[in-house]
């Protein structure tokens, strides 16, 4: 109900912010193809470009762009916005899946040892670990790994390896950070669990202690871990900039950073859109698993 107004706001307000920085495009594609800049040709780019017309004009021609599929040309490569979303998404998506894949693999198992281990001395290695995850800046894992596995090791490429050698270090940094968080949110959600008096009753019972772990206290945990795991592809699917660019991983968040760059409106804002509209499924895509999780969600729905 609420999406089309929040998406129009954002819209609008990135429109704004673009126009008020400093820089001309059409001055900005003139040298970058290497033609005298007079003020007669940039004149001329600039209408050309649409870019002499009132804001609100502007603003108006885009979104009706928007409505009818179409997002504009981009102003660097001259392909359509579209186009340029679609070439540049699969590496995300790649890179998405194989960081998330990464974090859940090593974060879970971990978080949950923590837990059971809780004040003994594999729970705080454990802590310290993801601690040391979360501090580090995913810029200064990059530079770490690069010189150790590019240049002194040579086993891996820094750029121009698109494949599965190249998409090793960029899915290990994000995959840092994450583990991190990932590890310290299981931990607290399982002590949380394993505190309440349903686990205390089977305990009583003498119902197995790996059987109370496994299918009591995590499975009533995963709500927590599916809301981490929705928002952490939300942000991924959106493109990492600084990774991408570190690595020159050609995706959503290189192709953004280039925008910027070049001042190439089209393609930040159809950036924007696809960010809000990856968010929104996200979020709906979330809220279906609660209920395939948690059937106490799906049946207060349906007496609501």
């Amino acid at each position: 109900m609420h999406l089309i107004p929040i998406m129009l706001a954002i819209t609008l307000v990135t429109f704004l912010l673009m126009h008020i920085s400093p820089g001309d495009p059409a001055e900005r594609l003139l040298m970058a193809q290497g033609t005298p800049v007079s003020q007669e040709v940039l004149e001329y780019t600039r209408a050309k470009m649409g870019l002499d017309d009132p804001f609100h004009i502007q603003y108006l021609n885009w979104l009706k762009g928007v409505f009818t599929g179409e997002m504009g040309t981009s102003y660097m490569t001259g392909r359509p916005v579209v186009t340029e979303l679609a070439l540049h998404l699969p590496y995300t998506i790649l890179l998405t899946i194989s960081s998330i894949a990464l974090t859940v693999l090593v974060s879970i198992p971990m978080g949950v040892l923590a837990a059971v281990r809780q004040g003994k001395t594999s729970d705080y290695i454990i802590r310290i670990a993801g601690f040391i995850g979360m501090a580090v800046p995913g810029f200064l894992l990059s530079i770490i790994m690069i010189y150790f596995f590019s240049i002194k090791l040579g086993w891996l490429p820094v750029i121009g390896d698109y494949g599965f050698k190249g998409l090793i270090m960029p899915s290990l940094t994000l995959a840092g950070a994450m583990t991190g968080k990932y590890i310290r949110q299981v931990r607290a959600v399982m002590l949380d669990e394993m505190e309440k008096d349903y686990i205390m009753g089977a305990r009583s019972r003498g119902v197995k202690e790996r059987t109370i772990l496994l299918s009591n206290a995590f499975k009533n945990s995963m709500l927590s871990i599916v809301t981490m795991i929705g928002l952490s592809m939300g942000s991924l699917l959106g493109g990492t900039a600084i990774v991408e660019n570190i690595f020159v991983w050609p995706g959503l968040g290189k192709l953004v950073i280039d925008a910027i760059g070049y001042r190439d409106y089209p393609v930040i804002q159809g950036y924007v859109v696809w960010m809000a509209v990856i968010f929104v499924i996200i979020n709906l895509l979330t809220d279906i698993s609660y209920r395939l999780i948690d059937p106490r969600i799906r049946i207060d729905k349906e007496v609501a």
